[in-house]
């Protein structure tokens, strides 16, 4: 079954707009071809990423922003990496994550979420 912009496999789901439309694009293609259906869909995705701006077929060149505790401060932090200033902010880890993932997505960044005492719990959006 064909792919669209409503019906998309979860995959692509974190993708930016114009790089999830590319890798439907491509997936369709591939399936038409009689590729099998999970390698369609990872080559999909790494060729839109390649084909679509700068950046995107590595992550050489993404912004990397960091999910983290307040230094000084309860509460957590959305931050560029080698930023001094926050871009969100929140009371509660919880409370900021879905805000964090959507900005971080809409500016096709990696994000790399810590844990309370600092540590790198997981990194997101990465090719």
């Amino acid at each position: 079954m064909p792919w669209n912009k409503k019906d998309y496999p979860d995959s692509m789901k974190n993708l930016p707009d114009n790089v999830r439309e590319k890798a439907i694009e491509i997936a369709n293609a591939l399936l038409e071809d009689g590729c099998e259906e999970g390698r369609s869909i990872a080559i999909a995705i790494d060729r839109a990423r390649s084909s679509v701006g700068k950046g995107h077929g590595s992550d050489e060149g993404r912004p990397v922003y960091h999910l983290q505790p307040k230094e000084n401060d309860d509460g957590w932090q959305l931050i560029k990496e080698e930023g001094k200033r926050s871009i969100l902010s929140d009371e509660t880890k919880g409370g900021l994550s879905d805000e964090a993932k959507d900005y971080v997505k809409e500016h096709d960044g990696i994000l790399v979420v810590h844990r309370e005492d600092g540590s790198e719990e997981r990194r997101l959006y990465e090719n």
